[in-house]
């Protein structure tokens, strides 16, 4: 009974005040000067990492709800895609801010001779209407249907942060294609379970037969 008490009440804080750790750590880092050499490549990592990390966590409630029969998760998807959203923002910003200083065309120069900086701009403008539209109110005006559909976005977006980081990298590949990995894994699952409902037959309820006596 305790459990059950606590729990619904603890989920989200909890899940929030960890979805800011990494901007704690990176903040901590910053004031005690240990960011290394170059600290703006720092940041800028740091910041892509999280943002792909929390796509895939987002892309992670589904199946694992499905998986586990724990509905609650479902509460959780919103906030941690506006997590994405938000490190993606910081990610971006230190990009335009601290590296170009909000030098338009330098940015869209770059933006355009830069194929691995082309990808990471459009994940991020995917970004913006997911963020736009994570409101109850807009999912309203949008229609369950619809909003659905926009937010399968998210699918492009976690490949085109794959193919962000893989093509910045270059060399030590390692790691992007272990993401790469994880996102060929929580695709499939969905191109599995859609193919699984459209087999399974649909019940239709047997006409009530009423016996005369």
């Amino acid at each position: 009974m305790r459990q059950k008490l606590w729990r619904p009440w603890l989920l989200k804080p909890g899940v929030f005040g960890a979805s800011l750790m990494p901007l704690a750590v990176l903040a901590w880092q910053a004031v005690t000067d240990s960011l290394g050499a170059n600290p703006i490549k720092e940041i800028t990592e740091q910041t892509g990492l999280w943002t792909l990390r929390f796509v895939l966590i987002t892309l992670t409630i589904t199946p694992a709800r499905r998986l586990t029969g724990w509905n609650r998760l479902i509460q959780l998807r919103r906030m941690l895609g506006l997590f994405a959203f938000f490190y993606g923002g910081l990610h971006f910003l230190t990009y335009v801010w601290l590296d170009q200083f909000f030098v338009v065309q330098e940015i869209m120069a770059d933006v355009v001779a830069r194929p691995f900086i082309t990808v990471g701009f459009l994940s991020f403008v995917l970004l913006l209407p997911l963020a736009v539209t994570s409101t109850t109110t807009m999912i309203k005006r949008l229609g369950g249907t619809w909003w659905q559909r926009l937010h399968r976005l998210v699918y492009g977006i976690a490949v085109g942060g794959v193919v962000h980081y893989l093509w910045l990298v270059k060399a030590d590949v390692q790691s992007p294609l272990t993401y790469g990995g994880l996102v060929a894994i929580l695709l499939g699952y969905r191109v599995w379970a859609a193919s699984r409902r459209r087999r399974q037959p649909v019940c239709t309820p047997r006409r009530q037969v009423t016996l005369r006596t």
